[in-house]
């Protein structure tokens, strides 16, 4: 999920269960223009980084613990990433985005896309 500052939903993808959330990455990032992306250790590599740059934004994402060349962030602007947890907080509020109930990803979609809009009008 892609999420604004204020921490409201802008792009999601729905991904198979075992797949990376780093694989839909890059399709939530085309088209955006900001000055900084935020995103936690699961996201650090190389290739992002460099779709980062390529937005003229900076990464503002941790290293991994087993990257060879440490990469450093600024640690003020990684505080400001809670926004993103708190958007799946309150996404989290209604039960059926929670536990997806829903075996179809049409169906799910179209409710994330109904919770998403709840959360802007709050």
């Amino acid at each position: 999920m892609l999420a604004d500052t204020l921490g409201r939903p802008l792009r999601f993808r729905i991904t198979a269960g075992q797949a990376h959330d780093i694989t839909a990455a890059a399709d939530l990032l085309k088209g955006q223009k900001a000055k900084a992306v935020l995103a936690d250790k699961a996201y650090d590599s190389n290739d992002l980084r460099e779709l980062i740059a390529g937005m003229k934004a900076e990464a503002v994402i941790p290293s991994k613990r087993n990257r060879k060349v440490f990469i450093p962030h600024d640690k003020a602007a990684y505080k400001h990433r809670n926004q993103i947890e708190r958007c799946f907080g309150r996404m989290k509020h209604f039960r059926r985005f929670a536990t997806r109930y829903d075996r179809r990803a049409s169906h799910f979609t179209g409710f994330v896309h109904l919770a998403a809009a709840m959360i802007w009008l709050r």
